[in-house]
């Protein structure tokens, strides 16, 4: 089936990537081969290790740390497999124009070009089969949803636009060559789009995995960090990706006589509460103020011992698999009737649109959409309806009676 893979995002600054790297520390430690692998930008994967990390697995100590390897994407390093082509292109087409060579080689780099090798070299690892677990150490929540839409988006551009333009390209190429003056794309650029969208889809598949793939949110009890957080697992589960536990850090302990520190537990006593009810059904672990950053290997085994306690403690195991409902189902509720019904907790209606257009249907979440492929069945019905309740977008279809009797 291949390896356990953990994603850890939240808010800047709340120690995500410190338990990340304590996680994998665990796994390691435990005997699973681990690679704790940073798609942060920041690089501060290399500061909590106080090791020095490349673009390429690093081991990290040894003898009872067990197999453990850090990596930090590099994200200089071009893509060319997947890009060469396309930027040859581009820039014949720029200098033509009278651009300075140097300055088209610049304006060739393709916009998000972090993300995507992130997320194509999270997918080489994955299938290399040296690992037993690959832990995420993922940007803040902004640029992780990015990430994390990128193969989706994606994939709507090369099923609806780009073909129709790559036939009419083939058929018109030396006409409109002569038109316009300046080279039409040949063939390999089309195939090297192709091939990066195949490579992005298959790394959606693998982080869409029910059966191994999971994403935590590390916050702290404050409430703008909470917030945050919920507005994440509402994104998160817009875009099909499972959310199986959520990471209380930094906790002032209930015991301190300090009457600023009781101010800080009465506070966060609050947000827990909230917390407790705004992810309900998931996992949450705490682990408690530390004067310190935890930076190294012990600090690191210390943090992961606060937040996964004893070995025989409920939710010990950090590689555990929760059974987590479908983030998107379909129901036949009727004869005549069908559900489709998209999780999406914490999403206010009035922050939600839902377009139908062709076999798609087009779900807005406040800054955040999603044009999803109905299953063959719903494409030859009719919207008849829409809810959110109870943290859930249920969209009733009935049949089309011009289509329904037809074969899918």
């Amino acid at each position: 089936m291949g390896p356990r893979i953990i994603l850890y995002t939240g808010k800047g600054g709340v120690g995500k990537t410190s338990v990340a790297a304590a996680t994998a520390r665990r796994c390691a430690a435990g005997g699973a081969r681990t690679l704790v692998l940073s798609t942060d930008p920041a690089h501060s994967l290399a500061d909590a290790f106080g090791v020095e990390l490349g673009s390429e697995p690093t081991e990290i100590g040894g003898g009872a740390l067990g197999s453990l390897y850090g990596q930090q994407v590099d994200t200089q390093r071009a893509f060319e497999d997947s890009w060469r082509e396309v930027q040859q292109y581009l820039r014949e087409i720029l200098e033509q124009g009278g651009v300075d060579p140097l300055e088209a080689e610049e304006l060739t780099v393709l916009p998000g070009a972090d993300e995507v090798l992130a997320l194509l070299e999270l997918r080489a690892q994955v299938e290399s089969g040296r690992w037993d677990v690959v832990v995420i150490d993922c940007a803040p929540t902004a640029e992780t949803l990015r990430l994390l839409a990128l193969p989706g988006a994606l994939g709507w551009y090369m099923n609806r636009v780009f073909p129709r333009e790559r036939r009419v390209v083939r058929t018109l190429r030396p006409v409109l060559s002569q038109l316009a003056g300046m080279p039409m794309p040949p063939d390999k650029v089309f195939d090297a789009v192709e091939r990066l969208h195949a490579e992005l889809a298959a790394v959606q598949e693998l982080l869409t995995d029910p059966a191994r793939s999971s994403v935590r949110l590390v916050l702290t009890p404050e409430a703008v960090v909470v917030a945050e957080a919920r507005r994440t697992l509402t994104s998160l589960s817009l875009y099909g990706y499972r959310v199986d536990g959520v990471v209380a850090n930094r906790v002032f302990p209930p015991t301190s006589t300090d009457p600023w520190v009781a101010q800080w537990v009465s506070a966060q006593a609050q947000q827990l509460e909230g917390i407790a009810s705004s992810f309900d059904g998931l996992r949450v672990w705490r682990s408690a103020y530390r004067s310190g950053e935890p930076v190294g290997v012990e600090s690191l085994h210390e943090l992961a011992e606060d937040v996964y306690g004893d070995s025989a403690a409920d939710g010990a195991d950090p590689l555990a698999v929760v059974d987590t409902p479908d983030p998107i189902s379909v129901e036949r509720v009727a004869s005549d009737e069908f559900v489709l019904t998209v999780a999406l907790p914490h999403a206010d209606k009035r922050d939600v649109d839902l377009v139908r257009k062709g076999d798609e249907l087009v779900i807005t979440v406040g800054s955040h959409r999603r044009a999803l492929a109905l299953p063959s069945v719903l494409r030859r019905c009719l919207v008849d309806g829409a809810g959110l309740r109870d943290g859930a977008l249920r969209v009733r279809f009935r049949p089309d009676p011009e289509l329904w009797m037809r074969q899918p």
